[in-house]
């Protein structure tokens, strides 16, 4: 079989495990481990695989892919169509099921996570790449997930050279929108966030950045910076938990998603689609669960906008970006904030959460 089973070495808390551990994404179960940003020791394999060996490190993308379907075959990786086994109650609530995901809900095939000593990774011969001594854990870890999640964001925003994009969200997935795009050519970033932490750090990867915390209007401010005219690609890394203050339509999401009125709460998505220039592009890398309500679709479509979104197509970046890392274009190791042990993981979800103590990015080690 096309499986094999790893010794974690690390793993980390991601935003998204905070919409399960928070109760926005449905189907989820007692006893259900979390954890989509793996990375071990290969100790046991199955028959097919031929691409590893025991005793190989390698890096594991959070989607499960066959790799052969009509979607793996044009590298859409996260919409297989084969490995969600519980895909009819992803139907009932999409109108199709995507791939299944490491460390996710029931809707999404109820995979174990890595947030565990071992796991058990299926289609292994299509998702775990092998770590090249020269490259740490720390380096190689977010592979997993948030840097080529990152980097599709800041594909998807269609940057052209000398682009000015706005990033709203300074946590680990904005932090590498930031840098990809960057790498991708932009000529101007300017990153949206309130905490100082995250502000910093994204200045330092050199982004402009706007505290919405200490001006009156993130739109005002934008387009005085752009001269009138917009950012020409804007990217929400936040998604479903959009901070519930700072803006009065923040704190109605907030209000209805605590009386279940509705699920999301979409400050951040409609800022940007008000913000981004005629004919530009917004990118949706933020992670959205349900229903949102009044997105300004007038707005979107009087002007002309570009919408990409998706949960990313991990094995279609994992060995470009890995070039990236050993190159030395980019050490991704700079997001950690928090090294800890897995017995530590209650405390660090608490302040991960709560965005205590400067917490930007948690690595785990069993």
């Amino acid at each position: 079989m096309s499986k094999v089973f790893i010794k974690v070495s690390a793993c980390a808390i991601c935003g998204s495990d905070l919409h399960l551990l928070d109760g926005y994404q449905p189907t989820m179960k007692p006893g259900d481990i979390l954890g989509h940003e793996n990375m071990g020791v290969v100790v046991a394999l199955g028959s097919e695989v031929t691409n590893l060996k025991i005793g190989d490190r390698v890096v594991v993308p959070f989607t499960i892919s066959c790799g052969d379907c009509f979607f793996c075959r044009k590298g859409l990786f996260s919409a297989c169509e084969r490995t969600n086994p519980n895909a009819e109650l992803a139907i009932k609530a999409m109108g199709h099921s995507p791939a299944g995901l490491f460390g996710f809900s029931h809707m999404l095939g109820g995979y174990c996570g890595g947030q565990a000593e071992y796991l058990r990774v299926p289609m292994a011969d299509i998702g775990p790449i092998k770590v090249p001594d020269n490259v740490t854990d720390d380096q190689a870890l977010f592979l997993s997930d948030i840097f080529p999640t990152g980097y599709m964001a800041a594909e998807n925003a269609n940057i052209e050279e000398g682009d000015t994009v706005a990033i709203w969200g300074c946590g680990p997935v904005g932090q590498f929108a930031i840098r990809s795009a960057l790498m991708l050519g932009a000529g101007r970033v300017i990153a949206i966030d309130e905490v100082p932490e995250r502000l910093a750090m994204a200045e330092a990867g050199g982004a402009e950045t706007i505290n919405f915390a200490e001006v009156d209007s993130v739109y005002d401010e934008l387009q005085f910076r752009t001269k009138g005219r917009g950012p020409d690609s804007c990217i929400d890394a936040v998604g479903a938990e959009a901070s519930g203050h700072g803006a009065v339509d923040a704190v109605i999401d907030k209000v209805k998603a605590a009386t279940f009125l509705a699920t999301d709460r979409v400050h951040v998505l409609r800022e940007a689609i008000m913000s981004c220039r005629m004919g530009g592009t917004v990118s949706i890398p933020g992670v959205y669960v349900g229903m949102g309500d009044k997105i300004p679709i007038g707005a979107m479509m009087n002007k002309g906008l570009t919408i990409k979104t998706g949960q990313t197509h991990v094995q279609a970046y994992t060995k470009l970006l890995l070039a990236r890392i050993e190159a030395g274009d980019i050490d991704p190791s700079f997001v950690v904030t928090h090294p800890a042990s897995l017995e530590d993981a209650p405390e660090m979800y608490q302040k991960f959460r709560d965005k205590q103590d400067g917490v930007i990015k948690v690595v785990l080690r069993p």
